[in-house]
């Protein structure tokens, strides 16, 4: 996060309410947090961030910390908020759309999402498909992220030595099946 000094003013304003307060946290959350999402498999990554807001908003009261701790807390509400959503999914399977029928829907002044969008999704899905599910959420929480290893560890419920581990062995799979592929690094 990029506020510095403002940080306590912007999150006194946001415990009170301040909409312009909510808005400066949203631009620089909701990038990190739709890409950790979408790349994490959500189905609906978008409306997932918009649920860490309002989960946020709710219990916003109860944070105290740094910018930095925020920044986390934040993270570890969007990977509970995933979670909450596959067991939904499993629960309530849904039938969904060909990719095909969304080309366009995009709007044009979006930058931010079309540059998401050309992620070629499936290379990512490829290279992630080969790793543990653990490996894959260390990876994305602390590359997406951008967590620490002691967030990424409270975030998981894991030691930091175990995160350092996954960490590892996700990056060395990745790693040979790129070399394996014939991809430059």
């Amino acid at each position: 996060m990029a506020f510095g000094e403002q940080f306590d003013d912007v999150l006194e304003a946001a415990r009170a309410g301040a909409e312009w307060a909510w808005s400066i946290l949203y631009d620089e959350l909701s990038p990190k947090l739709h890409g950790y999402l979408r790349v994490r498999g959500a189905v609906d990554a978008e409306n997932l961030v918009g649920e860490v807001f309002l989960q946020v908003a709710r219990n916003i009261e109860t944070f105290d910390g740094t910018e930095r701790n925020f920044h986390s807390w934040v993270f570890m509400v969007a990977h509970s908020r995933l979670i909450d959503e596959r067991r939904a999914r499993t629960r309530r399977p849904e039938q969904l759309v060909e990719t095909e029928k969304l080309t366009g829907v995009v709007s044009a002044d979006d930058t931010e999402r079309a540059a998401l969008d050309r992620i070629d999704d499936g290379l990512l899905r490829t290279l992630f498909s080969e790793l543990t599910p653990d490996q894959r959420d260390v990876l994305m929480l602390r590359i997406i992220g951008g967590l620490t290893l002691e967030e990424t560890s409270r975030a998981l419920g894991k030691r930091i030595g175990a995160i350092t581990a996954l960490q590892r062995r996700a990056l060395g799979a990745i790693r040979r099946k790129l070399d394996n592929e014939g991809v430059a690094r």
